[in-house]
């Protein structure tokens, strides 16, 4: 993990407010999750969480879940192995398909979530006179993927679909599961399943793609300490699949929000009826945390005074020490009432230009955030590699560009 002081460097360097990824700890993530889990499961990271990562994950040996053209397009770009990919989403064009099957050689698997996309997909390999991979993907009571009765339905009529090979399921019901029973049961529920296609229509199912949904911890003491304890508990369970299933576990948040952090500075310091507000030059539009409420809680952070001094360090256990702080409400630079990104932070005395230091900042910020909102300046996107060295992956972007008519800009 980036240390505070590097983190300064950084920021000094690029201004802010800054995203950083830090490739580094991603891969220490990545092979602490795979050690857990043993041989025989692979990972598949859901691009959406942060298609920044992308390139990162290259030489990780996982694949990558893709539910749209411009997020195929992006690994394209990236020159991503097309068998890596999964190539996922409710909504598939026909032209979309056919590109991808003559233009690049097809990708590892596509999944199915309608009958509808069923037909589709045959349609285009029959086209291109290939016989494709597939995956059914079962629904969990909302608009994604297939009752399971017309999976039986797929897989009782599958030999008129010879150009597609059904592989198996996939299934993802939703993230940030706190109990393992959860998770449990959808397994057990999944095996069901196979096993009811395989005694009713002599089909065995090969694999088994599952998105866990395992939580990660954003606020209070557990935000600094992200430990794999419910991950061990779904190792231990998978074992008893692994002879049975090639097993793929699709994750997002849970692999990457630990490898991002965000820096924003301070750019005014106001009182308002006894509340004390600090303004900084980032805001919602760039920080999304999962389960955050009115700005109610407080995530993992790090406070630096204008001339380096840290005053509140999450790399070390004194990190919330100090409760005599003054405490302050942190808000953005956007012009709504909604703009709260902490509430009575502890900082002690404000000073402008110092610097708050979020972390656990790498899944869905970087997308979620209502970038367009005000036309402010987009941050910039860096990556801090291995050997400390940085990259710009985006500068800054003018967003009053986006948001006017065209014919305007110049």
């Amino acid at each position: 993990m980036l240390s505070t002081e590097k983190i300064i460097e950084i920021a000094d360097q690029h201004s802010t407010p800054l995203y950083i990824l830090d490739k580094e700890a991603l891969e220490n993530r990545i092979n602490e999750i795979k050690a857990i889990l043993g041989e025989g499961v692979t990972l598949c990271y859901a691009m959406k969480a942060n298609p920044f990562f992308v390139d990162a994950f290259k030489h990780l040996n996982t694949k990558y879940e893709v539910c749209s053209p411009g997020e195929f397009a992006i690994c394209e770009r990236e020159k991503v192995n097309m068998k890596d990919i999964v190539l996922s989403g409710v909504n598939k064009e026909k032209a979309d398909i056919c590109h991808v099957l003559n233009d690049c050689g097809g990708v590892g698997v596509y999944t199915v979530e309608s009958k509808e996309q069923y037909s589709l997909l045959s349609e285009c390999a029959r086209e291109a006179e290939v016989t494709i991979d597939v995956l059914l993907r079962v629904t969990s009571g909302n608009q994604f993927g297939l009752d399971e009765e017309d999976i039986k339905d797929i897989v009782k009529n599958r030999e008129k679909y010879p150009e597609l090979n059904i592989r198996g399921v996939q299934c993802y019901t939703g993230t940030q599961k706190k109990k393992f029973d959860i998770i449990k049961s959808e397994i057990e529920w999944l095996d069901g399943l196979c096993d009811s296609l395989y005694a009713d229509y002599g089909f065995k199912a090969e694999e088994l793609e599952y998105g866990p949904g395992l939580p990660v911890s954003y606020f209070g003491d557990a935000a600094y300490d992200n430990k794999y304890d419910m991950l061990k508990e779904l190792a231990a369970l998978l074992e008893n699949y692994k002879a049975k299933y090639s097993i793929t576990l699709e994750m997002g948040r849970y692999l990457v929000a630990e490898c991002g952090i965000y820096v924003t500075g301070i750019a005014d310091i106001k009182k308002n009826k006894g509340q004390q507000y600090v303004i900084v030059d980032g805001g919602i539009n760039h920080v999304n945390y999962y389960g955050q409420a009115m700005a109610m809680k407080i995530p993992a952070y790090s406070y630096v005074k204008a001339d380096g001094t840290i005053v509140k360090d999450r790399n070390v256990m004194s990190r919330l020490n100090g409760t005599d702080d003054e405490k302050w409400t942190i808000c953005g630079s956007l012009c709504t009432v909604a703009d709260l990104i902490v509430k009575n932070l502890p900082i002690g005395t404000p000073e402008c230009n110092d610097k708050i230091i979020f972390y656990n900042i790498g899944a869905y910020s970087i997308t979620e955030g209502i970038y367009l909102f005000l036309s402010r300046k987009m941050p910039v996107i860096t990556a801090c590699n291995k050997d400390g060295s940085v990259e710009v992956y985006r500068d800054v972007i003018c967003s009053d560009r986006i948001n006017s008519r065209q014919n305007l800009l110049s």
